[in-house]
């Protein structure tokens, strides 16, 4: 194999540091020759014919859709320091395009099973679509419900009449107790009763004989569509799996190991779709393969985002967790990393401020980069430091959350029934909230409401998506208190309150379009999150009346 994938810069590089340790992948600024590399990539993708896609860097095409890339700066074994780049997924139909690594394993080649085996599902699929929009189907659904209705409406009217007539039994029974033909009557009455129960056993079988007739055909329908989704589910499953088995990933020390042994010992156990196939994975393989020393890595996005995800075109964004992890853990055992941001403690060094307590509870001012509760790694938190203030106190003590990276306004519970009474507060949003923020660019209205429903993105957590079928509601109201410098300084008053809805909202194509300045999950990291929760207005739990709690913030 010619080292054909390895680019040169295009310009001296005589000015700039190598870096001193590998990318922390998860967490991390691009070295500036990650960034000159990844400015030379753009340009090629802003300007190169080989090949079409309609990332949506130009116009608003509802089709386009942007591409994960990545950067991998290297040193070859000539000495030569220059870059790799790779895609994620495939483009334009195909894994391989000039200047761009190829992937890991080559699902789509000509020659290859998944191709042959992925056609049969389409096929299946095609079969599975006819058989769904088939005239008869309809038709014999139809009748079906009709029938079904009027079968269960007779016995329904039949069941009422049995009611009837074991109310008027029992009357009767009870006005003849005391009379010489009580046994006479007794037994005509017993009668009745059982001619009703006959005639709801003959009703029955005939409606279910009668159901039967359109059951039947309607049944081979439905089997057969159940049948051919069966074996379409069953092909799918084994194509995936075939498909892991050829995903085999190297490292420095040259140790291969497969995808499934990977992810064995995560809490999913099996692969997610789309493992291996990230730029980052495709980087490091080529790199080992061609005995290149990995120096650092970049990621970035170009064109439009998905609807569903924030993405922001040509900014640096960290691997993701669910498909990479485990993936990158092995690819860069040995190789000297810079630290993991995730096992520093962000709250070393800071205090909380107090800005109101009494007997039941307390309003606190959290810093920026300060856990609301333990984390996985890091226990100090807001709930720690509490606990060591007011030893004394009793319950749960959190009543509401801030992201770590959200400076603002918590109220703290000192006792159950303060808790109780307070998180109702915010169970039934009686509650005030308002944040100030910064944001990335200008806004032109000056006001609105944002209403997208949110969940957490399970192949990437923390970050969350924008979920129509899946998400939970969450609504925001917004007004623009300045623009300056192309950015925009708004107040927030969240009607609900999910995970990092704020910063989703900001930055959501059908949010403002923009984010907040230093969000380093949907934006770009800075030196802070502009982000605050300024204003807090709630019934104090002993007493009843309103109260407001505010705290300041120069941004």
């Amino acid at each position: 194999m010619q080292e054909n994938h390895f680019t040169a810069f295009c310009q001296s590089i005589e000015g700039y540091d190598l870096p001193e340790r590998f990318t922390f992948p998860f967490c991390y600024q691009p070295h500036p020759l990650c960034e000159l590399a990844a400015k030379e990539l753009q340009q090629h993708l802003a300007t190169h014919t080989d090949w079409q896609h309609d990332f949506g860097v130009v116009g608003d095409s509802e089709a386009a859709i942007g591409k994960m890339f990545g950067v991998l700066l290297v040193q070859n074994t000539q000495g030569e320091v220059g870059y790799l780049s790779a895609f994620s997924g495939k483009i334009a139909d195909s894994n391989h395009h000039a200047k761009f690594v190829p992937p890991v394993f080559d699902s789509l080649a000509e020659d290859g099973f998944f191709r042959t085996k992925l056609a049969t599902i389409t096929e299946l699929g095609e079969q599975i679509s006819l058989l769904e929009a088939a005239p008869e189907l309809k038709q014999l659904g139809g009748l079906l419900e009709i029938e079904e209705t009027a079968a269960k409406k007779a016995i329904q009217a039949h069941r009422t009449i049995m009611i009837e007539g074991r109310r008027q039994r029992k009357a009767k029974r009870t006005k003849a107790e005391n009379t010489d033909n009580f046994l006479q009557i007794r037994i005509a009455l017993g009668k009745q009763s059982v001619q009703h129960k006959n005639e709801l056993r003959d009703l029955i079988v005939f409606w279910d004989a009668r159901l039967a007739l359109v059951k039947k055909p309607f049944n081979q329908l439905t089997d057969a569509i159940s049948e051919l989704k069966k074996q379409r589910k069953n092909l799918s499953a084994n194509l995936q799996q075939k498909l892991f088995d050829q995903y085999h990933f190297l490292n420095q020390q040259g140790i291969e190991k497969s995808l499934c042994e990977l992810f064995q010992d995560t809490p999913q156990q099996t692969p997610p779709a789309g493992a291996g196939e990230c730029a980052g994975p495709k980087l490091l393989q080529y790199a080992f393969k061609m005995g290149m020393k990995p120096l650092a890595m970049a990621e970035f996005w170009w064109g439009r985002a998905p609807q569903s995800q924030i993405r922001q075109h040509q900014n640096f964004y960290a691997a993701c967790k669910g498909k990479c992890q485990p993936i990158l853990n092995h690819m860069l055992a040995g190789i000297e990393m810079d630290d993991n941001p995730f096992l520093q403690n962000p709250a070393a060094g800071k205090t909380l401020e107090i800005v109101y307590q009494d007997e039941v509870m307390v309003v606190i001012n959290k810093p920026t980069e300060f856990l609301s509760v333990p984390g996985k790694e890091i226990e100090d938190s807001v709930y720690l430091r509490m606990k060591q203030a007011y030893p004394e106190a009793e319950g749960p003590l959190i009543v509401h959350r801030l992201d770590m990276s959200t400076s603002g306004l918590m109220v703290i519970a000192l006792n159950k029934k303060a808790h109780k009474n307070l998180q109702q507060q915010f169970i039934q949003r009686t509650v005030e909230k308002r944040y100030i923020a910064l944001l990335e660019g200008l806004v032109e209205a000056d006001k609105g409401t944002v209403n997208l429903p949110i969940r957490v993105d399970l192949d990437d957590r923390p970050r969350q998506l924008v979920c129509y079928e899946y998400g939970k509601s969450a609504e925001t109201d917004w007004k623009v208190i300045a623009r300056r410098k192309g950015k925009t300084k708004v107040y927030f008053y969240p009607k609900t309150g999910r995970t990092h809805q704020l910063r989703v909202h900001a930055a959501h194509i059908n949010g403002l379009n923009t984010p907040i300045v230093g969000d380093d999950l949907y934006g770009k990291q800075a030196e802070r999150l502009y982000l605050h929760a300024e204003k807090l207005v709630l019934d104090h739990p002993v007493t009843k009346d309103r109260r407001v709690f505010q705290a300041e913030v120069d941004f």
